[in-house]
C-alpha cells in the first residue's frame, strides 16, 4: 500500500509508546476493517512532525476485501490527514524496507517576505536574502556515494554511515511571489538517495542554508563530508518541512 500523510500531529511513522504515529493508525484501522491485529511493514521511518507522498508499507492479511475496495475502506477508518492511495498484492517475500532501492525527500523553503498562511505545515520560512546558486553548488558536492557521517545525528545507531546520494537538485517556485516584491519564491530540493541516516536531510538542508546565509561556502562540503564529524556540518532544520516524496523498487514489484 501507499500512504500519504500530514505529519504535523504525529510523533514520526514508526510505532511508538505514545501509540500516536502513523503505523499505529494504519494498524489501527485495518483491524476495525478485519478484525485483525497485525504489525505493518514500512518502507522507512520518519522523524514527527515529517509528512509523505507516497511512503509504502506492506502486511499479511487473511481478509476476503477485494484489492480494489481496499483503500475506500481503510480510509474510512483513518484520520482526515491520513489517506490511503494505492493497493496491490505483491509476493509473500515481500519487505517493504528492505527491498526499497531508491527514495526520494523533498525540502521546502518559502523564501519570500510572508509566510504561506495555507503552506505553513510544509514549508520552512526564511525570508532574508538566500544565495540560491550557492545552495545549488554545495548540493552538487553532496551527489555520489560517500561516508556521511558530518550529516548524520549523534544518536544515530546505525554502525555503516556510508550511503549513495544518487541525484539532488533544486527548483524555484515564484507563482507565490509578489510582483515588484523582493521574494524569492518557493525553495523546493529535490534529494535521491539509496537510503538516508537519522537526521541526514534535515542536517544537509540546515548546512545549505548556512551556504545560502554566507555563513559558510559551497567549497566547504566537501571538507565537511571528509571531516566524518557532526559538529562541522550546519544545525538541523525544522522537520516540518520535509516530505517523503517516493519510494522505488524494481519493475516487477511496483511500476509508477
Amino acid at each position: 500500500m501507499k500512504v500519504n500523510y500530514d505529519g504535523t500531529e504525529y510523533d514520526g511513522f514508526q510505532t511508538q509508546p505514545s501509540g500516536n504515529t502513523i503505523q499505529d493508525y494504519l494498524e489501527s484501522a485495518i483491524c476495525s476493517l478485519t478484525g485483525e491485529r497485525l504489525k505493518i511493514t514500512g518502507s522507512g521511518r520518519t522523524d514527527a512532525g515529517v509528512h509523505a507522498y507516497g511512503q509504502v508499507f506492506n502486511f499479511h492479511t487473511e481478509s476476503p476485501i477485494p484489492i480494489e475496495r481496499w483503500c475506500l475502506a481503510l480510509n474510512a477508518w483513518l484520520p482526515r490527514d491520513i489517506i490511503v492511495t494505492d493497493a496491490r498484492e505483491v509476493p509473500l517475500s515481500f519487505h517493504a524496507r528492505r527491498m526499497a532501492k531508491r527514495k526520494t525527500y523533498r525540502y521546502s523553503i518559502n523564501a519570500n517576505r510572508f509566510p504561506d498562511i495555507f503552506h505553513r505545515r510544509t514549508q520552512a520560512h526564511h525570508p532574508t536574502k538566500l544565495d540560491v546558486q550557492a545552495m545549488e553548488q554545495g548540493l552538487a558536492h553532496l551527489v555520489g556515494t560517500f561516508d556521511y557521517t558530518s550529516f548524520a545525528s549523534r544518536r544515530s545507531q546505525k554502525t555503516n554511515h556510508v550511503r549513495t546520494i544518487y541525484e539532488a537538485y533544486m527548483t524555484v517556485d515564484h507563482s507565490f511571489s509578489r510582483p515588484g516584491s523582493d521574494d524569492q519564491g518557493i525553495i523546493h530540493t529535490y534529494i535521491t538517495g539509496s537510503g538516508f541516516l537519522q537526521h541526514m536531510v534535515r542536517i544537509i538542508m540546515g548546512t545549505l542554508l548556512e551556504v545560502g546565509e554566507g555563513k559558510k561556502s559551497a567549497d566547504d562540503i566537501p571538507f565537511i563530508l571528509e571531516a566524518r564529524n557532526r559538529s562541522k556540518a550546519g544545525p538541523t532544520a525544522v522537520g516540518h518541512a520535509l516530505t517523503l516524496w517516493s519510494v522505488e523498487y524494481e519493475e516487477n514489484i511496483k511500476k509508477h
